[in-house]
């Protein structure tokens, strides 16, 4: 680190669940280790977990319910994850409602701060970047976020319609301005928002307004996603930003020893996982993995993520069940992974290198499975036709075609050769390097 960039002060701006948290956890730890001194804004339920890390938070708004509070988190998660609904709900109950509030908080946190680096639900944060001059880097955790053309996304509403999009540019280029038209409802409070400050409209907040002029971090890998002409300039793809710790109160470090155990005794087990969203809707996600588990005649091991998913009947033999691991340390030794395909989950799954089951509910999950699928590392089965019988016949399909073991395997060690929080850090530290702050001069 040049002597310049001695100990900046640089503020991360996130909002949602660990897969929203996480990949911004190990930016700030390597931060930290370079000497900068980085602060989290982000709701104030995560303090315990920043706090155990010896990093900073400075809360923003929302507030979001406590895991002491776990049917007011399953009544909300079950809303903002419906298919259909839930991004709309996303924007429309969580995030505009508390724009103004946000603008304060996030305006206290950087006072002074030398970098911003946000996420794309912070809507709040360009036109404080505008306000105010700060240096400012924005960042994507999954490829949906570019909504590009040339690679258009999975949309949950519509899985399908990629297929015929993908034909020709051009009628991406029309249903992308169907989408525009539909999001500017979205935009109208922001649009609001800049007018009382005093800022022009901007672009639209979650299409081109969300990204920087500067520097765009896509902090994903390159397996899941390749830059496209009509991606910002400035993008660059990190590859993904790893940590899995869940830093919960009473949490022994690593690997539960029984679980452990378990993997020792004997084959890999398929491992069955809904990431830390989709635990709260699980309904009967585990009963019919079990089932389906037993029917190829595998072992399987459960992370169930919230004691309410513990199966009622005793487990068949060959089956165990844990509430939580670092996907990390034991996502290797599967067979096969089965999970939702948040893009947190999905970047430890690829970097696992062993097939994987993506069974997506809502949001960015629906693409990301696509993406994984068209690796030849796995295959997607939405949650809405997830049953024993199905997913033995994708589960089965992967273990019989060795073809899918091999990819999987390639994928992991491309995945793994990527340190994409090294690289974030890289290109944050030359945005602190380059003299003049942003393109905005009005500080």
């Amino acid at each position: 680190m040049s002597h310049n960039q001695q100990g900046k002060r640089i503020v991360i701006s996130t909002l949602g669940s660990f897969g929203d948290l996480h990949p911004y956890i190990a930016i700030a730890l390597e931060l930290k280790r370079r000497g900068h001194r980085p602060v989290i804004a982000t709701s104030e339920i995560y303090r315990e977990k920043t706090d155990a890390l010896g990093l900073e938070l400075h809360p923003i708004p929302p507030d979001l319910p406590g895991y002491d509070q776990p049917e007011e988190i399953s009544r909300m998660v079950g809303e903002l994850i419906d298919t259909k609904k839930g991004p709309e709900r996303v924007f429309k109950q969580l995030i505009l409602p508390h724009l103004r509030e946000t603008y304060d908080a996030l305006a206290e946190a950087t006072r002074d701060a030398d970098l911003l680096l946000t996420h794309m639900l912070s809507l709040a944060a360009p036109p404080l970047v505008e306000k105010t001059g700060i240096k400012w880097v924005s960042s994507v955790l999954a490829p949906i976020s570019f909504f590009s053309v040339y690679d258009p996304p999975v949309i949950p509403q519509m899985p399908a319609l990629r297929d015929i999009l993908k034909l020709s540019p051009v009628l991406a280029r029309g249903f992308m301005q169907l989408v525009r038209l539909q999001l500017r409802s979205f935009g109208e409070p922001v649009y609001r928002f800049r007018a009382e400050l005093g800022l022009g409209r901007g672009g639209n907040p979650i299409l081109e307004g969300q990204h920087s002029p500067t520097r765009v971090l896509a902090l994903f890998s390159r397996a899941l996603a390749e830059a496209q002409p009509d991606w910002p300039p400035n993008t660059r793809v990190t590859g993904f930003c790893f940590y899995d710790r869940r830093d919960r109160e009473g949490d022994a470090p690593g690997v539960n020893p029984e679980l452990l155990k378990f993997l020792d005794e004997g084959e890999p087990p398929i491992i069955f996982t809904l990431g830390s969203s989709a635990i709260w809707v699980a309904e009967d996600f585990y009963r019919e993995s079990i089932e389906a588990a037993q029917m190829l005649k595998q072992r399987a091991l459960l992370l169930i993520g919230e004691e309410r998913n513990r199966p009622t009947e005793p487990l068949p033999e060959g089956v165990a069940a844990f509430d939580y691991a670092p996907y990390g340390d034991v996502l290797p030794r599967a067979r096969c992974v089965v999970h939702q395909g948040g893009v947190g989950t999905t970047g430890q799954g690829l970097r696992a290198g062993v097939p994987t089951l993506v069974v997506p509910f809502s949001h960015d999950q629906f693409d990301n499975g696509a993406r994984v699928a068209r690796t030849g590392a796995g295959r997607t089965l939405p949650r809405a036709k997830y049953n024993a019988e199905s997913a033995a016949r994708e589960l089965r399909a992967m273990i019989n075609d060795e073809s899918y073991a091999v990819r999987a395997a390639e994928v992991g060690r491309e995945v793994r050769s990527e340190d994409g929080a090294r690289t974030a850090c890289d290109l944050i530290e030359e945005e602190l390097a380059n003299g003049a702050t942003g393109q905005y001069r009005e500080r």
